[in-house]
C-alpha cells in the first residue's frame, strides 16, 4: 500500500460509492450520505502522496457564492453529494459530475430557496477546484431527484456552429443538452413519463407541479425516487449519432412525516408506496443525440438497473432483471441476440480484446460471465 487517506467520518452517514477518477496527477472521488444529511463535497488527492489537493463544497458555506441559496442553517445538512463518477475533457481542463439531492430529502420548509448546488452539473478545474460553471436541473427539490448521471461528451454542430458539447439524460425525466465550455443551456426534451414539472422555460429552468410535493394525505409523482435513470451508464454511438439510455417507468406515492437531523440517522421527511394497481416497466431508449427524439425503443418487463455498451460493430448490449442479457442492432432496436445468465444484472457491459480475441462480459446475480466474440 502506498497510502491510506480517511475522506470522511463513516459514522456521520459518509460513504463512498463512486469509483474514483484519475486524472493527470489527481485522483478525483465524490461521496454519499444525502439521507443522512451530511453536507456534499467532491475532493481531489494527490497521486503521488495521497495529501488531499482541494475539496469542492457542494453545499456553499457562509461567503460562498449560493450560500444565499439556504435558509438559516440548513446548509449545514444540505446533502448534494457526488456519489457517481463524472467525466472529464482534457481540452476544457474540467470535470463535469452531478450532484445528488439536498437534505432532508422531501421537506423543503426547512431549507427554503433553490438549494445549490444541489441536483447540478458542477464543471470544475481539475488542477484548483474552482468552480467553471454550474446548472441545476431541480431547484429546492422535494422529490428526491438528484442529478447524478453520467455525461456524454461530444464534438458537433449544433445550431448552425461546430461546438463541445455535454449530453445528460436527468434522473427528473429530462434530456439535456449543454456547451461543456461555458455551460450555455441548449435544448432539453422529456423523454420518459414525468409529473413533478409543468414544464421548462427558455433557460431550462423547471415550472414545478405543487400536486406533487409530499403531503400527510399523499402525493403522487412520477418518476419515483428510483428515477427514470440513476446511477447507471447511458452509451452514445458516433455510428448512428444516437445516445442509448435505459428508463424505468415508475411512480410512487409520498407521504410526508417529520424529519430531525441526527448524526448517522437517516434524514428524509416522507415514507413511500407503491402506485396501486401499477405495473411499472422499463425499456432501453434510442435517442437522437442531438434533438432527444425517441427514434425505437426496446421494452423490458422489469425497470432495468443495467449500463448500456454500444460498440463499433454496430450492436447495444443490455440486460435485465430477470437476468437476461442480450444485444439489440444499434439502429433499429432489432433484438438479434439473448442468453438467460441466471441472476439478475445490476451491472455494465464492458468489451475488451486479448490473446487476439474480443470478448463481452456482465456481471449476473454473483457471476461474471464472459463471451467470445466469432471471427
Amino acid at each position: 500500500m502506498r497510502w491510506d487517506v480517511t475522506v470522511a467520518d463513516y459514522k456521520t452517514g459518509h460513504s463512498l460509492t463512486a469509483a474514483p477518477l484519475a486524472v493527470k496527477d489527481k485522483v478525483l472521488v465524490g461521496m454519499a450520505g444525502a439521507e443522512y444529511g451530511v453536507r456534499g463535497f467532491l475532493d481531489a488527492y494527490d497521486a503521488a502522496s495521497g495529501k488531499r489537493a482541494w475539496r469542492f463544497w457542494t453545499v456553499p458555506g457562509p461567503g460562498e457564492p449560493g450560500h444565499e441559496t439556504w435558509s438559516g442553517d440548513s446548509w449545514k445538512h444540505g446533502g448534494a453529494t457526488t456519489w457517481v463518477t463524472g467525466a472529464y475533457d482534457s481540452e476544457t481542463n474540467l470535470a463535469y459530475w452531478g450532484t445528488g439531492n439536498p437534505g432532508p430529502d422531501f421537506i423543503g420548509d426547512v431549507r427554503a430557496g433553490d438549494n445549490l448546488y444541489a441536483d447540478s452539473l458542477i464543471a470544475v478545474d481539475v488542477d484548483t477546484g474552482a468552480l467553471r460553471w454550474h446548472f441545476q436541473f431541480t431547484p429546492h427539490d422535494v422529490n428526491d431527484i438528484d442529478a447524478t448521471e453520467i455525461p456524454i461528451l461530444l464534438d458537433a454542430d449544433f445550431g448552425g456552429r461546430s461546438r463541445k458539447l455535454l449530453l445528460f439524460a436527468n434522473r427528473n425525466g429530462f434530456y439535456y443538452i449543454f456547451d461543456r465550455v461555458t455551460g450555455e443551456y441548449l435544448h432539453a426534451k422529456a423523454f420518459a413519463r414525468q409529473t413533478w414539472a409543468k414544464g421548462l422555460d427558455a433557460k431550462g429552468r423547471p415550472i414545478p407541479n405543487p400536486d406533487t410535493v409530499p403531503s400527510p394525505q399523499g402525493a403522487l409523482v412520477y418518476p419515483g425516487d428510483d428515477g427514470i435513470t440513476n446511477w447507471f451508464s447511458p452509451s452514445y454511438s458516433p455510428q448512428t449519432k444516437t445516445f442509448y439510455q435505459n428508463v424505468r417507468e415508475k411512480g410512487g406515492i409520498y407521504y410526508r412525516n417529520e424529519a430531525v437531523y441526527q448524526p448517522g440517522r437517516m434524514y428524509l421527511g416522507a415514507t413511500k408506496r407503491a402506485v396501486p394497481g401499477e405495473e411499472a416497466w422499463g425499456a432501453l431508449r434510442a435517442l437522437d443525440a442531438l434533438s432527444g427524439e425517441m427514434k425505437w425503443e426496446f421494452k423490458v418487463t422489469t425497470p432495468p438497473w443495467c449500463g448500456l455498451l454500444s460498440t463499433a460493430g454496430g450492436l447495444v448490449f443490455s440486460g435485465t432483471m430477470e437476468g437476461m442479457f442480450f444485444a439489440l442492432d444499434a439502429e433499429s432496436g432489432k433484438l438479434l441476440w439473448r442468453f438467460q445468465t441466471g441472476g439478475a444484472i445490476w451491472s455494465n457491459p464492458i468489451s475488451y480484446r486479448a490473446g487476439g480475441h474480443q470478448y463481452v462480459a456482465i456481471a449476473a446475480g454473483n457471476a461474471l460471465v464472459v463471451f467470445g466474440l466469432a471471427g
